[in-house]
């Protein structure tokens, strides 16, 4: 019943992604697929479903993209770093211990493409954030994408078919992820790996965005994790005033970087934040995630730019860019030009990536009992993701 339920959903989806279907335009000259609305305009490409640009005026009616990505939708398909660029990774994001899971008893193994063979990142070497997604709708302010996802791809059992679609409103952008699993149980976990600068790359101050303020008002814990950021088990306290406390108030996210603490917090030999930060909000009683919010704020002072982020997910992964290193090219429409001492890059701690998810690599954790959100079957409702960015801009300080 629950799985009739569920088809009958996906029927109606179909339903209007065809009568949509004819609205769109196409891709421009770059191959991306524009959507827009009041105050907000944004590009994506198919390959990982991909936001390429996100503008957005500043405090001061400047046009800034404040997303990472590339000129041209050819470029995703070559570039060796493959940082997720914006991408649905999938069809479980984050890592996987070992490589390995058990459903009813049965265990399986799955590509292990991280850290020499020890873990999964991201779905394995071919997940969903390195393959091109089918543009199943496009309208002025929406697009939809599929993917159908194999039995055995990467070893992971049964097929799923989903539908990422992306929407504008005013000052404001929205995701929903559809997943199903139509053959046999499987973990699904989806998540937007997107890549943010709110300042376009263009503060004459800095090139980073350590400058940004983020908040994290209902997380007090996090996921403790060992030196290559695979969960432990162990749900550890941010307490207030360490490096991890976001949730007490507002900081800078380069506040703290120079405390021992910092040191290792993001994995062996790495000085920053690559964090799952669990999402509080149960000690509130029943709460609506489209007003009950947002679990995550993100402002800079310079563009005057505040991104506040509302979902139904109860954890945020904070990635602080600790790994870029001046190798990956900036777009045209960000950066500044002719000063020799801002090369056209994206330089360490350039970024701030925030994942709506789900509590990491919970599928090897029954301790936690997380695997009604984990692990779906033909008989199971669908797995859905929501959330919504809303923008807004005030007075540079």
């Amino acid at each position: 019943m629950v799985f009739l339920k569920a088809l009958a959903t996906l029927a109606l989806a179909l339903g209007s992604i065809a009568r949509a279907q004819s609205h769109g335009t196409g891709p421009d000259g770059d191959g991306k697929y524009k959507i827009e609305a009041e105050g907000i305009r944004a590009l994506f490409v198919p390959y990982g479903a991909s936001i390429a640009n996100l503008f957005l005026n500043d405090s001061n009616g400047i046009e800034r993209d404040v997303v990472v990505g590339f000129d041209n939708a050819s470029y995703y398909g070559v570039d060796e770093q493959h940082g997720h660029w914006g991408a649905v990774p999938g069809r479980y994001a984050n890592r996987i211990k070992n490589s390995t899971f058990l459903i009813d008893g049965a265990e399986y193994k799955v590509d292990a493409n991280e850290n020499g063979g020890r873990n999964t990142l991201h779905g394995g070497s071919d997940g969903w954030d390195w393959r091109n997604f089918t543009v199943v709708a496009h309208t002025t302010d929406s697009i939809t994408f599929s993917i159908v996802d194999p039995d055995g791809k990467e070893g992971f059992p049964g097929e799923v078919v989903s539908y990422v679609t992306y929407t504008l409103t005013t000052m404001a952008w929205h995701i929903k992820m559809v997943a199903i699993a139509t053959t046999k149980k499987t973990p699904i976990m989806l998540s937007s790996h997107t890549y943010w600068n709110l300042d376009g790359f263009q503060n004459d101050d800095t090139a980073t965005a350590l400058n940004h303020t983020l908040h994290l008002p209902y997380s007090g814990q996090r996921v403790g994790v060992d030196n290559i950021l695979i969960p432990d088990g162990t749900i550890l306290p941010n307490a207030e005033g360490s490096v991890n406390d976001f949730w007490s108030g507002p900081k800078q996210i380069g506040a703290d970087l120079q405390q021992p603490e910092a040191e290792g917090n993001c994995g062996f030999n790495c000085t920053g934040y690559d964090n799952c930060y669990l999402v509080n909000r149960a000690q509130e009683g029943p709460y609506d995630w489209r007003s009950a919010g947002p679990v995550a704020s993100l402002a800079s002072n310079f563009s005057g730019i505040q991104v506040d982020v509302f979902t139904d997910q109860e954890a945020f992964q904070i990635y602080s860019c600790n790994g870029q290193n001046g190798t990956l090219a900036l777009k045209a429409t960000q950066g500044l030009e002719g000063d020799p001492e801002r090369p056209r890059v994206v330089e360490q701690y350039g970024c701030v990536v925030m994942e709506v998810e789900d509590w990491i690599d919970a599928i090897n954790h029954p301790e936690w009992q997380r695997e009604s959100r984990h692990i779906f079957g033909p008989g199971d409702g669908p797995y859905v993701l929501q959330a919504r960015y809303d923008f807004s801009v005030h007075t540079s300080r």
